[in-house]
Formats: structure tokens, sequence, C-alpha cells
């Protein structure tokens, strides 16, 4: 048997035991180990007296491998960006900014869930994390929207949809385990997710509008606050607008010349912060506790993800399964660009079985090599390459549309992670709910899709200039 069968089996039964309801994590490690067990054997002829050998052999690999990119520095952004959103919700910063939302935005038509919508993008930018900004708004819009008169199915579904901005705009914790994967800038990412996160919140709040207007009794506005109450909610909210310039100016310098410091670094000074400001706004220890222990439960399931999955993929590599897939893509005789259409396609379906952090961990190793092969190669340049941009920043733009596939995917029945998020914390919601409130929300994700691809610029602006 040649190591490619032997891939396509193991990759085979991986995604099988996924179906099944294996965790991610212990299912691609399972296979990994099954995998590279399997490969050394095969190169021992299948002796069963050096089935041992094999087994040692392979357990080394399974240890040193993880635990080495593990440890990376770049790592250490995700627990920063995911405990600067707890500390805010626990400190009252996330209240305040859908307070002022609510006052400056609320007066059009469907202008509470409008609110909602920019309150969770602003929410993002200091969270990072989609779980988290779903669960904080869900304890915070939904409420106030049942109250006007929104319908609760609709209202879920604006605040699971909303919750996905935080896969985009900086500082997202999926941006950062795309640019590791695949070696490349964490800082560009992060610059090239803000334009494109700001973008679909306009498409969501552009939808909610329209269906305001069409619809009877839809969304009613909120009126009646004053300018003077209006100027009075800013104050509050100002902190988070402070912690997101601060990380945006880390990673990169407005006034030109080299970065202030590493996204690491901006990270950890915006937790700090956010620690301070929470404690002058009067959290006290059992909040904090909160704060920490959730950052912990979500960082570590963040983690063993990853440690699992990576030991599948140093099995990829050694089954040669990433260039087999790269020959066969680029031998295909369609348009580069409907070939990419058919990949993110493929992550959508995809998406409906497994959680977005796993979706792409398991299939970048194989999909990133092929796209950079579709455009011309990791190092071509924006002249000589299919798509018209330089090796790197192909990488950027198709890290930006995998991300958005994936916040797709964090609405998508029967896994969408967010609408069971929502669904948890109001008990008077079934997950059944919130799929159907997130329904129209697919209409606006694809529109985004589509204009991000048909448009690069749209994501490339910004990091062109770092």
């Amino acid at each position: 048997m040649t190591q490619i069968e032997i891939g396509l089996w193991v990759t085979g039964g991986m995604f099988v035991l996924v179906v099944l309801g294996m965790r991610v994590a212990f299912a691609a490690a399972l296979a990994g180990m099954v995998g590279l067990i399997w490969l050394r054997w095969d190169q021992f002829g299948y002796d069963p007296d050096r089935f041992g050998k094999a087994l040692e052999i392979s357990v080394k690999i399974a240890g040193q491998v993880p635990h080495g990119k593990v440890s990376s520095q770049a790592l250490s952004l995700i627990p920063t960006f995911i405990l600067i959103g707890y500390l805010a919700y626990y400190a009252g910063l996330t209240r305040a900014l859908f307070e002022a939302a609510k006052r400056w935005i609320a007066w059009v038509p469907g202008g509470l869930a409008v609110s909602t919508v920019f309150a969770t993008a602003g929410f993002a930018a200091v969270s990072g994390a989609s779980v988290a900004t779903a669960a904080v708004f869900a304890r915070i819009a939904i409420p106030e929207m049942l109250k006007i008169g929104y319908d609760k199915r609709f209202a879920a579904g604006v605040v699971a949809a909303g919750g996905t901005l935080a896969s985009l705009i900086p500082p997202s914790a999926i941006l950062v385990i795309y640019a590791i994967i695949v070696e490349q800038d964490v800082g560009k990412l992060l610059l090239a997710g803000f334009i494109p996160g700001i973008f679909s919140a306009f498409i969501y709040a552009a939808l909610i509008i329209t269906m305001a207007l069409t619809l009877k009794n839809f969304g009613p506005p909120v009126k009646g606050f004053t300018w003077k109450e209006r100027f009075v909610s800013l104050p509050p909210a100002l902190p988070i607008v402070a912690v997101v310039v601060i990380i945006i100016f880390f990673v990169y310098n407005p006034f030109g010349g080299d970065a202030w410091g590493t996204p690491t670094e901006g990270g950890a000074i915006g937790a700090f912060i956010v620690f301070c400001m929470a404690l002058w706004r009067g959290m006290r220890l059992p909040e904090l506790k909160d704060a920490l222990v959730e950052t912990a439960k979500l960082s570590i399931m963040i983690f063993a993800i990853i440690w699992g999955v990576l030991i599948y993929v140093r099995f990829l590599g050694f089954a040669d399964l990433p260039s087999a897939f790269s020959d066969w893509i680029t031998s295909l005789e369609y348009s580069p660009m409907l070939i990419l259409v058919c990949i993110l396609l493929a992550y959508a379906v995809l998406g409906m079985f497994m959680d977005a952090i796993g979706m792409l961990l398991l299939t970048l190793p194989v999909v990133y090599p092929a796209v950079m092969a579709l455009n011309g190669g990791e190092f071509v340049s924006a002249a000589d390459s299919t798509f018209g941009m330089s090796g790197p920043m192909c990488a950027v733009w198709f890290g930006i549309l995998v991300v958005k596939m994936a916040e797709f995917c964090l609405i998508t029945p029967p896994i969408g992670l967010n609408c069971f998020v929502v669904a948890g914390v109001r008990p008077e919601l079934s997950v059944q709910d919130v799929f159907r409130g997130v329904t129209p929300f697919f209409v606006a994700d694809a529109i985004t899709i589509a204009l991000l691809v048909s448009f690069p610029a749209i994501v490339l602006w910004l990091p062109s200039l770092a």
C-alpha cells in the first residue's frame, strides 16, 4: 500500500469518528497516531517483530511536534485576547458599549437589532472569541429586544450571527491559529481582518434594516434619546475603543516606521489595561475568578484541539498527502477561481459537522498548499500570479476567506456552536429557535463572501500599507 493510500484511509477514518461524535482533538490525535504507526510499520514490511519499534518511533514524533508548536510565543496571544473579553464583560464595559450603540443607532428601522450588531462588533475588537461574544450579548441584548416586541427567534439569531464577527475583527484567536498553521505574519493577518469584519457588520445591518422596512411589526425603532443622553453614553464605552487603538498601534504603526511592538505584547498590554479598568469600575474577587476560569476553559479547549490536530498534521507530512492534493488541484482543467469557490463551498458543507477551529486545523495543511499552487506558488510576484497578488498577499486573502467561512459555520446546523451557546444562556430559547433566527444571515454572509472574493482590495488594502 502506498503512502497516499494510507493517508486517505486514515483521513477517512478520522472524519468518520468526528461524524460519530468524537471530539476533534481526540479524533485527530488518534488518527495521526494510527497513521504514523501504520506508515512506519509499512516501511518495516509489516514484520511483527518490528511493530514495537514502529510504535516507539511514532510515540516520539507525536510527543515532540505538538509541544514544539504549542509552546510557540505566537500562541500566547490566544489566552490574552480571550481574557480581555471576559474582563471587559465582568467589568460592565460591554453593557456600556451596548447602551451607547442603542442611544446612537436604535432610531433606525430595526434599530435595536442594528445596535446589537455594532455593539458585538465593538466587543469583538477586544474579545477575539466568537463564543464569548455570543454568550455575553445573549445576556444583555436579547432581553432588551424582547421587551419592545422582537420575535424571540430573530433576537437570538442577531446575537448568534453578531458573535461571529469576533472571528475576523482583530484581535481574533482564529486568525492567529491560521497564521501559525500556514506560517504567515500574524500582524498582517490581524490587520487584514479589520475592514472585512466591519464590512460584515454593515452587511448585517443592511439586512436588518431591509427586513424592518418590508415586514410589518418588525423591529420597531427606539426613539426619544436626547443629544445629551447620547453624548453622556460615550465616556463609559471609550475604554473599549482605547484598547482597540492600542492593540492596532502595536501591530501597525500608522505614523510609519517599525511597529511599536509585537501582537503578543499588544495583547498583553491590552489585557493589563482592561484589568486596571475593571478594578477601577469595582470588579470584585469573585468576578475576577470567574473571568480567569472562563478564560482558562476556552483557552484549554483551543490548545487541546491544536495539540491533537498537530499529531495528524505531522502524519500528513509523512504521507505526502498535501503535495499529492496540490498536484491534483493544479492538474484540473478548470478556472482557478472556480476551484477556489468550490473549496469555499466545501468548507460550508464541512462546517455543518465540525467546529470552526478544528475544521481549519484539519484542512489547512492540505488545502493551503493547493491554493498557493493555484496562485503560482508561495513566492510568486503579483505580476505573475493567477489571482493578481503576490504569494504572501494571497495567503492573507485566502486566510480571511476561510475564516469568514469559519464564521459561517458557527451558525450553521447541526453543529453551529454560537447557536448552542445562545440557547444555553437563554433557557426560554431552544436550539431550533436560534437556528431559525439565524437563517436570514446566511444570505448576508453569502453576499459578503462573494464580495470579498470578487474584490480582494477590501481585504488587502490595510495590510498592504504595513
